[in-house]
């Protein structure tokens, strides 16, 4: 399915290209930061049991390092399907067993819910063509494609501090 709009070639988020190597290291330290963040308020404010807090972690290790470890080896980055789908379903686990009985925390963890969510549709559909990818977002570096970035990286950051207003 890679590349399915266009077949001869492969997308650049799969290759060595110079311009989208800055943005893996870029994605590394956000992520390292940003899943840290989340797992330290799993486990501060939150009563969920030790296998949802696991997958927090678990995500937060494994993001940043696969996308290290997929500057040598572009094809590793296939494997960032698997902190991505841990750290969505610690997300959804904690929206739909786990939230916090304020309301404005609680919209928070749905808010982080959502863009974690956003943020893996659109790693599953732009970086590895599960479907067909319209001309003005093939570029990675598209407006289009900022605009989503910049949608998802909303969520969650507004989301995250809803979250840990409960903290307070």
């Amino acid at each position: 399915m890679i590349g399915a709009a266009r077949p001869e070639r492969v997308p650049v988020e799969l290759t060595h290209d110079a311009r989208f190597s800055r943005r893996i290291i870029r994605l590394s330290v956000v992520s390292a930061v940003a899943l840290g963040l989340i797992w330290a308020l799993v486990v501060t404010s939150l009563e969920a049991p030790p296998p949802v807090a696991l997958a927090f972690l678990g995500g937060w290790l494994l993001m940043p390092s696969t996308l290290v470890a997929s500057l040598s080896r572009p094809g590793l980055r296939f494997g960032l399907t698997l902190p991505a789908t841990l750290v969505t379903v610690g997300l959804l686990a904690v929206s739909l067993g786990w939230l916090p009985s304020d309301p404005v925390a609680a919209s928070g963890w749905l808010l982080m819910t959502a863009g974690v969510a956003l943020g893996g549709g659109l790693g599953l559909w732009l970086w590895y063509r599960l479907l067909p990818v319209p001309t003005a977002l093939d570029d990675p570096f598209s407006p289009g494609r900022w605009t989503l970035v910049g949608v998802h990286v909303a969520l969650v950051v507004v989301g995250f501090a809803l979250a840990a207003s409960a903290l307070l």
